[in-house]
């Protein structure tokens, strides 16, 4: 098949942490032909979605990991596959990109499926599922956020579309910061906030469990670096081998056929003791983790999940 990769800059990526390489890397040993782009050289011109990049191959080896062909402007229609793999921050930039390549849908597989990824940001699709999270507020108002406060006491406070940990708050009972950051945040964002209860189980970690087209394929567990209440691994937080709980598969069972469904073929989502506290459907990372901690190849699985929808 030729696939085209929508993705960051490949020179600084650390290619024994990130999901993209090793998606990459498998496709190519399947005999697949690979094209490499960044999201900011995708176009829509005249009734065509292109994308000016390069071939590419990919190879295990540091400060040599990649090779680019000659530079080229492709319609993606051509292509096979298509990957979304761009990290957030979720904004206009982001959103357009989406709707760019919806326009190749259904000829072209779109993975993940660019209507639902636009419309199941991390931290809104699991509203769908109350019972499974824990209480949580999203508002810009300042007095409906110190209001959940006063409830629940000891609160997270973070941007609704942030990502990788950045801008998160651990706002104890005691404390008196939230005017403060509340101002600081809506000062430069005109984005909600979400305020969720403190799960003290944190301190155990949190679980990144992988979904395979619906389907649960395993989990790592991240705890946070001392002194941190974050356990994302940008901002220091370690990973280590976990196993699935009954908890984790009743909630990948209750999620799992919708983001089937919705052409959600890989899907990262964050558990902390019992609650299900995000479904990453962006840019969701962990596999190269996890096939060192179980030794599976979850890689090659995501490509058995593809390869059936195209065949």
């Amino acid at each position: 098949m030729k696939i085209a990769f929508q993705m960051d800059p490949i020179g600084p990526i650390d290619i024994n942490a990130d999901s993209t390489f090793r998606i990459a890397e498998e496709a190519q040993a399947r005999g697949h032909d690979l094209f490499y782009y960044t999201p900011d050289r995708l176009s829509y011109i005249e009734g065509r979605v292109v994308a000016r990049g390069w071939p590419l191959r990919v190879q295990r080896v540091e400060g040599n990991h990649f090779e680019l062909g000659d530079e080229a402007t492709v319609d993606l229609s051509e292509f096979d596959v298509v990957w979304l793999r761009q990290d957030p921050p979720f904004d206009m930039f982001y959103i357009t990109t989406t709707h760019l390549l919806q326009r190749l849908t259904p000829a072209t597989l779109v993975v993940n499926d660019p209507f639902w990824v636009r419309n199941f940001p991390e931290k809104l699709l699991i509203l769908d599922f109350p019972d499974l999270m824990p209480p949580t507020a999203i508002a810009r108002d300042l007095d409906t956020i110190r209001a959940f406060k006063d409830t629940h006491g000891d609160v997270i406070l973070k941007p609704l579309y942030g990502n990788g940990g950045a801008g998160v708050f651990h706002l104890p009972e005691a404390d008196r910061n939230l005017s403060a950051l509340h101002e600081l945040f809506t000062g430069f964002s005109r984005e909600p906030l979400i305020v969720q209860k403190f799960l003290p189980d944190i301190k155990h970690g949190d679980k990144r469990v992988i979904l395979v087209d619906g389907e649960p394929v395993g989990a790592i567990n991240r705890i946070p670096g001392k002194g941190e209440t974050r356990s994302n691994m940008h901002v220091g937080g370690r990973p280590e081998k976990v196993a699935l709980t009954d908890r984790d598969r009743e909630i990948c069972e209750r999620i799992g056929p919708l983001l089937r469904d919705k052409g959600q073929i890989f899907v990262g989502i964050d558990v902390i003791g019992d609650y299900l506290t995000e479904i990453n459907v962006t840019s969701p990372t962990g596999i190269q983790e996890l096939e060192r901690f179980d030794g599976i190849n979850v890689a090659e699985k995501i490509w058995g999940a593809i390869e059936r929808r195209t065949s």
